[in-house]
């Protein structure tokens, strides 16, 4: 983002965003419950003691977490950081390079697999948990069922992933349900598309695998039988993601092949589109209307999948890529699963602002990523380049959508804010975690090692360090300093680990306590910049309130200028909180140790403000 030089750009640029937005004028009300937090976990690195971290190394080499290094211990302290929910990231059973064929399972050829552990989002059996997440691969789905019982013990809720554009390409359920056909095993091979089948085709030719770029060899060149530069498909299928070639590129989504909803090859759609009207209607109207429709096989298989897993004792899915499918299949398998469970949190991957209220609305999402909004904004602000004076914008821009804008500063596919590419610095991520989890109603998610300042800096094999690998097996040192031999006490921090850690943990508590965080929000950034000396675009401030709590939330992004200044509080916020002139004690509510008053003079409030490099403060009123 360039640097706003000048207040008609920044006019232009309130402007513009709020007309993109106009369709839907009227926010949505979210139900007056607290603040939830999501700790994604990535689970076969969560308890991971091994520092060895060889590239390409393998199982036995660099280590595995299990589901048992979950003990109640470990989710104990999950849940004191201030979490409500935890995401089990590569859970169902994936495409993997070790060898299982003595549990029944068949090999997978690394020529379709990246990296030497293979991708979560490559999955080859949905009725099945990842065979190297268990301390014996024969009781997997035991073992995990024990790890959601301890989770729900622990007072946290579980979420795994559901991946519905695509699957591995050697999908093979071994463990189906009695009535569950595999994707695939009905369809019309001969055909580039057919409404029932599960996949698209590519009639007479056979899959070839991509050229190799950039010196990249399958295993990072360890011999391995299945590496030939083959794989037996015919005929070949689209990939993942959608590609037509038989012979995808080495960038494409190589080792996936594309789910067909319907959808025809030129785009149009061979099931029923859903009414305007109900784009306002609820979950419960959506699933009569699909009650007597006739729907394409892969919208019943994926129902049936998220139905099994809500047996098991699942609390709610991340839906990855959800709008590479088409928004009508999300209203049916939504609503199936809120019929089924009505508390299920569903949240789904979604990058394109414009289909935001289509995959809420009509494809009844309860979250979707705020990526291309807040967290690129709040990105470039922590990158020096950014001015705060963006945010606002952007939240009232998602002012009618922002309850289902879910909020986060690091997940599995993003930079690690310690990362030399991203920041560098994790002390950085401090005042954009205060605004990221405070500035609107939305659930805030964090990813394991963020609070202890993990940089992502292991060579894992596939793909470049500055995000921890999700495709090969390695240790999370920063985190296994944490683990502490499995401890779970932080025993082999340092000092500043422990701060940080220590920030995250009164920052997530107090937004899951607050009731002022579900309520009213109004920023007062641009009343300061007009009318407060010293106050400028590095600063960032807006208020808070409920009924029975007002905040006032100040943060500083820049790493080297201390501020100081009289920070107003506007008549307008003055006259909605029902204040008389006067002074109010203010309590800082993270620390607690500062305590200062605010001034109201005039129908307006002043708060003399000293704020260090990097420092935020949440000022609650005491009245």
């Amino acid at each position: 983002m360039k640097t706003i030089k000048s207040l008609t750009f920044l006019i232009i640029l309130v402007t513009v965003s709020s007309c993109k937005h106009e369709r839907n004028p009227n926010p949505t009300t979210p139900p007056m419950k607290k603040k939830e937090v999501v700790y994604q976990v990535f689970t076969r690195l969560f308890g991971n003691t091994n520092t060895t971290n060889k590239p390409w190394g393998t199982i036995e080499e660099n280590g595995v977490g299990k589901f048992a290094d979950f003990s109640d211990k470990a989710l104990s302290k999950i849940k004191d950081l201030g979490v409500t929910h935890v995401w089990y990231t590569g859970v169902p059973h994936h495409a993997v390079i070790n060898d299982y064929t003595g549990y029944g399972i068949s090999n997978d050829d690394p020529d379709v697999v990246k990296g030497r552990a293979g991708s979560p989002y490559a999955v080859k059996d949905y009725y099945n948990v990842n065979p190297d997440l268990a301390t014996d691969p024969s009781k997997r789905l035991e073992e995990f069922k024990e790890l959601i019982q301890r989770t729900h013990n622990a007072g946290l809720k579980v979420i795994i992933d559901i991946v519905p554009n695509h699957v591995a390409r050697n999908y093979e359920g071994m463990t189906n349900p009695k009535g569950v056909e595999d994707f695939g095993a009905s369809d019309d091979t001969s055909k580039e598309y057919d409404v029932n089948n599960n996949f698209y085709y590519i009639p007479d030719e056979p899959f070839k695998v991509p050229e190799w770029k950039d010196g990249y060899l399958p295993l990072g060149g360890d011999e391995n039988r299945l590496v030939d530069a083959k794989f037996e498909e015919v005929p070949a299928k689209w990939t993942g993601n959608g590609s037509r070639l038989a012979q995808p590129h080495f960038n494409d989504w190589y080792e996936t092949v594309k789910i067909n909803y319907g959808v025809r090859p030129d785009g149009t759609k061979d099931f029923e589109e859903l009414p305007e009207e109900y784009r306002n209607k609820d979950y419960k109207a959506h699933f009569e209307f699909w009650k007597d429709k006739t729907l394409p096989d892969s919208w019943r298989k994926f129902r049936d999948i998220t139905q099994y897993w809500l047996d098991f004792g699942v609390d709610g899915f991340r839906f990855d890529m959800a709008e590479m499918v088409p928004v009508e299949f999300w209203s049916y398998l939504n609503s199936n699963i809120k019929i089924k469970n009505p508390e299920a949190f569903l949240l789904a991957e979604v990058y394109n602002p414009d289909l935001y209220r289509d995959y809420i609305h009509q494809g009844k999402m309860d979250y979707l990523y705020d990526k291309v909004e807040l967290y690129d904004s709040i990105k470039h602000i922590m990158k020096g380049y950014g001015w705060t004076d963006h945010i606002p914008v952007v939240q009232k821009g998602m002012a009618d959508i922002e309850h289902h804008m879910l909020h986060f500063l690091e997940n599995h596919d993003e930079q690690r804010i310690a990362s030399p590419d991203f920041v560098g610095n994790a002390q950085l991520g401090k005042p954009a975690m205060v605004v990221s989890a405070t500035i609107s109603t939305s659930p805030t998610m964090i990813y394991f090692g963020q609070e202890v300042g993990e940089p992502g800096a292991e060579n894992a094999g596939f793909g470049k360090s500055t995000r921890t690998s999700i495709f090969d097996y390695i240790g999370v040192p920063h985190h296994q300093r944490w683990v502490n031999n499995k401890k779970f006490d932080g025993g082999q921090l340092s000092e500043k680990e422990k701060s940080l850690r220590d920030f995250y943990k009164r920052l997530l508590n107090f937004t899951i306590n607050s009731e002022a965080l579900m309520g009213e929000y109004q920023e007062i950034h641009f009343y300061n910049k007009d009318n407060t000396e010293g106050y400028d675009h590095r600063v960032l401030s807006y208020v808070r309130w409920s009924s029975d709590e007002k905040l006032i939330v100040l943060s500083n992004f820049d790493a080297h200028k201390a501020y100081s200044f009289s920070l107003k509080v506007p008549e307008e916020v003055i006259s909605k909180w029902q204040l008389k002139d006067g002074k109010y004690p203010l309590t800082e509510a993270l620390y607690g140790e500062l305590k200062t008053n605010m001034d109201i003079n005039d129908g307006q409030g002043q708060i003399q403000v000293e704020l260090e490099p990097l420092q935020s403060y949440i000022f609650k009123i005491t009245e």
